[in-house]
């Protein structure tokens, strides 16, 4: 439905969308803020762990535990890199939104775009640990 340009109600409509679009980017750039720097912590703190289970590795009964913590750790590690492509392919869907005299239209795109990077965010973890068997 067009609106008359000027008229109160189409700019208080627009206005009503930009307001929408802009509080849901902020929620949406603090769930990814979260879930990029939670799973570095979560290298972070495998990795500090590390002398532990490669302890295990010279007995036979519990080298188990060491192979089991090389796949996790090799899915972290995985992890980090799916998470640097996920960027990398919102980088390239971002640049391919042509900005016309629709800019809601546009802004609803983006925002598209950053709820499609926050559930890829979200599903890292799974590919990474099922791709390496690891628990």
């Amino acid at each position: 439905a067009q609106c008359l340009v000027g008229s109160e109600m189409c700019i208080r409509d627009r206005f009503l969308q930009s307001f929408i679009v802009q509080f849901l980017m902020y929620v949406l750039s603090a769930v990814i803020f979260v879930i990029i720097n939670g799973r570095m912590v979560e290298i972070y703190l495998m990795v500090s762990l590390a002398p532990l289970p490669f302890a295990t590795f010279g007995n036979r009964e519990q080298s188990m535990m060491g192979q089991n913590y090389m796949r996790s750790l090799f899915a972290l590690g995985f992890q980090g890199f799916l998470i640097m492509v996920c960027v990398g392919i919102y980088a390239v869907l971002i640049q391919s939104v042509a900005f016309s005299t629709d800019i809601i239209a546009s802004l609803w795109k983006v925002m598209g775009f950053t709820i499609l990077l926050a559930f890829t965010l979200f599903k890292t973890g799974a590919v990474a640990h099922s791709i390496f068997h690891a628990h």
